[in-house]
């Protein structure tokens, strides 16, 4: 195909074959090392209920509390925002990882602050879990964790 092309446009394609797959690499490198901007200073979440060492029953009503952010839905990359996810029995995400998508990690990208959930009787750890539009955690600063005992059936 090069050859079929006058010098002139080869003496231009050519460079641009070679330097392309470094740019790509640079930008896939960046990405991947790319760090959410940090949480707004004395930005803080907390569960608005239940209360740490609470027992519930099912199913257990969960509100989130967040100061000094704002929550949009998950996609908005405005600085100071983000949304919540609950971690069922799990610790927080370090900084700048995506929160996992699975039954422990509860995802609320439409900007939800409330929701319920159904838990095995016994004790559990609730962690709430502040993240940018794009699901990056903003690390432990940005989470809380509280224990709660989950009454049987009677």
């Amino acid at each position: 195909m090069l050859r079929s092309m006058p010098v002139s446009m080869r003496r231009m394609v050519v460079p641009m074959l070679l330097v392309s797959p470094l740019l790509g690499a640079s930008a896939a490198a960046y990405a991947q090392s790319a760090q959410p901007a940090p949480a707004a200073p004395a930005a803080r979440v907390f569960f608005v209920t239940p209360k740490d060492g609470a027992t519930v029953t099912n199913p257990v009503v969960v509100k989130f509390g967040v100061e000094g952010m704002a929550i949009k839905p998950a996609g908005d990359m405005s600085p100071n925002t983000g949304h919540h996810h609950l971690i069922i029995d799990g610790d927080p995400v370090p900084a700048g990882q995506v929160v996992p998508t699975d039954d422990a990690h509860l995802h609320f990208g439409k900007g939800q602050t409330e929701t319920t959930v159904n838990l095995t009787p016994g004790d559990h750890t609730l962690t709430m879990q502040f993240a940018n539009g794009a699901h990056q955690s903003y690390g432990p600063a940005m989470s809380q964790t509280i224990k709660v005992h989950v009454k049987g059936q009677q």
